[in-house]
């Protein structure tokens, strides 16, 4: 008897980690992906240099326990280093350091913090009274439906400054959003699943390659199972027979038949390729109320080096996150590469790109001082409008499952229900999840879902309430 064909549609993060336990399970796997290059919205943008550069920084962290076996899988473990210092700078030039003592969580990162010199002790009795009311509910406090993350600092008596410098510096990074317009379920389980309950959870994956190389191997990896890719292979729209998908219509005309379909594809695409008669129905138009935010990268070569770290926090601008690309991916360059990430970064939408990159060279000045004299050789800015669904309160009702009320069709993505916001961790689960399902339909009971890293056990010994006693008094 042939194996199942299932098609996905889709060659980000998503799609592929659908596809490939598929192949290695023995199913015929076709994946499509509109684009010449696999990964989604992780990917490379190729400039007239002959030199490819990221749309954006993506980083992973040791609690993203999927994504780390999906990078297994790939056979790209080693082209990702993890970092287990974090640095912060802020405009006065200043820097401070958060890493992991011998302690054991939830105390792990206590002696680096204590002696952290961007906040002051007033500052820091309110986050360490904020982070016991974490643990003590390990990570799930009773919250209200449409409680944001703001509120709940205010509800938890957090002053202004560390609600600028601290909470909105992690947190919009994380989320994408401002902590006024982010759910604040998901922003304390931030705090839990990297910072707190593990001591391994904070450690930092960036890639040691341009994201066009990390996702390369896919397609090979694909074909030494059951799998086959066709890039710049388009969707134009699902075929519906007996409430059945029957086919897909790909941008050519023709029309390609399988048994199973995974649409591992943004929201708004899976809206346009639904016939319009679905469009309407619960399970899909509620998706309609998932909002988007932007995200903005800043390219800029200096013609000399100015910033020895691998990578910057900064703690009280409008840019975030500073990656020395010269270090991280192409150390033998002349010259220094740094990448700026700003997320959230809604009013930037409308700015040009040359105010966009006078905002950063001049934030940079005060940042890296020794950027003052270097000449900036050309810059690139890379804005994603729509590059995650918004974390606002209450969004959860809008996600849907992997499963669809049309018996063969499955969906994936950071945008469907995981219990993770849009992150790449998320995407990965998605594929998991659907790769799961269609292998119990077809017989094969697989778990490939990872665990998250367990809390440690003094985490979950340790009476939390009677710190908290003792850390009001």
């Amino acid at each position: 008897m042939p194996a199942a064909h299932v098609v996905v549609i889709g060659g980000g993060l998503a799609g592929l980690a659908a596809s490939i336990p598929l192949a290695e399970h023995g199913l015929r796997v076709s994946l499509l992906e509109k684009h010449p290059r696999l990964g989604g919205r992780a990917t490379s943008y190729l400039l007239s240099s002959g030199e490819y550069i990221d749309n954006c920084q993506h980083v992973t962290l040791r609690c993203c326990t999927n994504l780390e076996d999906f990078y297994r899988r790939l056979g790209v473990s080693d082209k990702i280093k993890y970092y287990d210092r974090l640095v912060f700078a802020d405009s006065k030039g200043q820097r401070g350091a958060i890493q992991a003592s011998w302690l054991p969580a939830p105390f792990h990162l206590a002696p680096s913090f204590a002696g952290f010199p961007l906040l002051d002790w007033k500052d820091k009795r309110a986050i360490i009274r904020a982070m016991f009311r974490i643990v003590r509910t390990r990570g799930q406090p009773r919250l209200s439906r449409e409680m944001t993350m703001l509120d709940w600092l205010k509800q938890n008596r957090q002053t202004q400054n560390t609600i600028h410098r601290f909470w909105r510096v992690v947190l919009v990074s994380a989320l994408n959003e401002e902590l006024d317009r982010t759910d604040a379920a998901y922003g304390i389980a931030v705090f839990w699943k990297a910072f707190l309950s593990n001591r391994d959870g904070f450690g930092m994956g960036i890639p040691a390659v341009p994201l066009e190389a990390l996702y390369a191997s896919a397609a090979n990896v694909l074909q030494r199972g059951n799998g086959h890719v066709r890039t710049r292979c388009g969707a134009a729209g699902l075929e519906i027979s007996t409430g059945d998908v029957a086919g897909i219509r790909l941008d050519n005309g023709s029309v390609l038949n399988g048994d199973y379909y995974i649409a591992a594809i943004p929201s708004h695409r899976l809206l346009q390729i639904l016939p319009s008669h679905l469009r309407d129905r619960d399970e899909f138009a509620k998706i309609r109320m998932l909002n988007v935010s932007p995200i903005t990268s800043v390219h800029l070569w200096f013609d000399e080096p100015v910033m020895p770290e691998p990578f910057l926090t900064s703690m009280d601008q409008t840019i975030q996150w500073i990656f020395n690309k010269t270090a991280l991916c192409c150390p033998s360059a002349a010259g220094q590469y740094l990448q700026v990430v700003i997320s959230a970064s809604h009013a930037l939408t409308r700015q040009s790109q040359q105010d966009i990159i006078s905002m950063c060279r001049k934030e940079l000045v005060d940042l890296i001082p020794a950027s003052r004299e270097a000449k900036l050789q050309r810059a690139v800015v890379i804005r994603e409008n729509a590059a995650t669904f918004a974390p606002e309160p209450g969004c959860d009702r809008w996600r849907p499952n992997e499963r669809t009320s049309l018996r063969n069709l499955f969906l994936a993505g950071d945008w469907i229900q995981t219990g993770w916001p849009a992150t790449m961790e998320s995407a990965v689960r998605s594929g998991y999840r659907a790769a799961e399902t269609i292998l119990a339909l077809e017989g094969k009971a697989v778990r490939l879902v990872r665990p998250e890293l367990p809390a440690s056990g003094l985490v979950r010994w340790l009476n939390v309430s009677n710190w908290l006693a003792v850390a009001k008094k």
